[in-house]
């Protein structure tokens, strides 16, 4: 599949970096971090895009960052570990193929060819032992936090995926969120039916519908715009709250049992 060509999201003389997105199966976003000819790929759930992103550029593949698990994340994995033998950086409580980096979360790790620290964080919900990779101004959120959303959860707890949204939400405004599917267009009409009366979400779809119909790429998203409009980080304000309620059909006395109604709304759509 083509790749996908976005702006670096900082550059400067010590520290030049360009991220590119590979577009895999119906929705994934695979990350290839560019450094001085070198190649990092962030959830290769297949290999083939990679392999045809190195013949066309030329980048030599250094190691592999994993989200979680699940196959269209970790599927392309061990086709490439095998082909060029290098690290495969991935949660610890989870089964990631050809693991050689097990990390739970509060590590800070030197990634091979970029020359670069990435902070690992703890954001399991979606998976158990789901991680991000964080560096000023980047966080690659697999599939945590999404344009206007958050990921699904498979074997993590309502209050466990509360909190990952939460520490996720304290990062710098101007960080910029690479997530790893394109669900702004799935997103859109659910934060729309929250928070009807956000004039900043109204002001944001109207870019992003514009973005949609032009087959524009949603992602990177800013955390910041993420923070004015997506409803699940949002449990603290009035009318996200009275949306919550109205779904449930019951008094919700805290942030984690809005957060759960909002869940819980989203899985019915």
């Amino acid at each position: 599949m083509p790749e996908q060509s976005l702006p670096p999201p900082d550059r400067n003389a010590n520290d030049e970096l360009t991220i590119v997105g590979l577009r895999a199966f119906a929705d994934n976003y695979i990350w290839v971090l560019r450094h001085a000819g070198n190649a990092v790929v962030v959830d290769p759930g297949d290999a083939a895009p990679v392999f045809e992103h190195l013949r066309l550029s030329g980048d030599k593949l250094t190691a592999i960052l994993v989200t979680h698990r699940h196959p269209d994340h970790a599927g392309g994995v061990s086709a490439l570990h095998e082909k060029f033998g290098i690290p495969v950086f991935g949660p610890a409580r989870e089964n990631i193929p050809c693991r050689t980096h097990d990390l739970l979360g509060g590590e800070s790790i030197a990634v091979p060819g970029l020359d670069l620290q990435f902070d690992v964080l703890d954001v399991g919900g979606h998976t158990l032992g789901h991680i991000a990779y964080y560096r000023p101004k980047i966080l690659l959120s697999g599939d945590a936090l999404f344009v206007l959303g958050c990921g699904r959860l498979f074997d993590g707890t309502m209050a466990q995926m509360a909190e990952s949204i939460r520490r996720i939400s304290a990062l710098p405004s101007d960080t910029q969120v690479y997530c790893s599917h394109e669900y702004a267009v799935f997103n859109l009409p659910f934060a729309l039916a929250v928070e009807p009366g956000n004039q900043r979400l109204q002001q944001r779809a109207a870019i992003l519908k514009k973005m949609i119909s032009e087959n524009q790429a949603t992602v990177p998203s800013l955390l910041g715009d993420e923070l004015d409009t997506n409803p699940f980080l949002r449990c603290d304000v009035s009318e996200v709250a009275r949306s919550a309620q109205t779904f449930c059909g019951r008094t919700l006395t805290n942030e984690v049992e809005i957060f759960a109604a909002l869940r819980e709304w989203r899985n019915t759509l």
